[in-house]
């Protein structure tokens, strides 16, 4: 009896097929901005729906973190600006730890999302067109991704979906991206989970929520430190490679 054959290769995936999720995201994006809703995330907002919020994250200590990460997703993989405003709402809702906690797995989750999407659509496409010039800068990126996607983590003067997007079209794998993103967006998303827990009191004494926390050195300083160390490995490859 003849052997069996080996199985067909899988067909490729349709023009469409690739395209869909991404479709599926920018379609979030334009809705969000359709109905309105932009005008509803607000500090004002929250201000106002403030008792009913506490009260109803009381009632409900398992769906409240659930709907907030979920929320969070949706926010960071249709790169909705209002990641400023979601994070403190969630130290406010939860306090730092667990506000913090959930805004941090809510944005890895997000920007995994967003990751997938794009190199799905495009990864292929534009690696093939851009030729031996970004294959080069694909390989010495590859090389370094996690101390690269690290340190860009670390600093939030970069933009978040800028850096969710051009790992994808480098050939990023996965699981290096997810855990940059993971522990990167830890300290920044603390700091301001820890200006939301705060919010209650600036509301009871009438004041505004001062958002310009980032730019204080106490706070900016460290998180430029924090991602000169996370170049150090890519600069010693860098420097091992290096002519005698």
């Amino acid at each position: 009896m003849a052997a069996d054959s080996d199985p067909p290769p899988a067909p490729p995936r349709s023009r469409a097929a690739r395209l869909a999720p991404l479709l599926v995201i920018a379609a979030g994006f334009v809705l969000f901005f359709a109905f309105g809703l932009h005008r509803y995330v607000t500090f004002e907002t929250l201000r106002e729906s403030r008792a009913a919020l506490v009260a109803w994250v009381d009632s409900h200590p398992v769906v409240a973190p659930a709907i907030y990460m979920l929320a969070y997703v949706v926010v960071v993989a249709c790169s909705l600006p209002v990641g400023f405003i979601a994070t403190p709402i969630g130290g406010f809702l939860f306090g730092t730890m667990f506000g913090g906690l959930y805004a941090v797995c809510g944005a890895t989750l997000g920007a995994i999302i967003l990751f997938s999407a794009a190199r799905t659509a495009f990864g292929d496409v534009l690696r093939a067109r851009a030729g031996s010039a970004l294959a080069r800068f694909e390989a010495g990126f590859r090389e370094n991704a996690f101390s690269y996607l690290l340190a860009l983590r670390l600093i939030p003067a970069f933009p978040f979906f800028l850096v969710n997007l051009a790992p994808a079209f480098l050939g990023v794998p996965l699981s290096t991206f997810a855990a940059a993103t993971f522990i990167g967006v830890m300290p920044a998303t603390f700091v301001y989970a820890s200006l939301g827990a705060g919010l209650g009191a600036v509301f009871d004494a009438g004041a505004e929520p001062d958002l310009s926390l980032f730019a204080r050195p106490a706070v900016y300083g460290p998180l430029l430190g924090l991602a000169a160390l996370a170049l150090l490995p890519a600069a010693y490859r860098h420097w091992r490679k290096k002519p005698a």
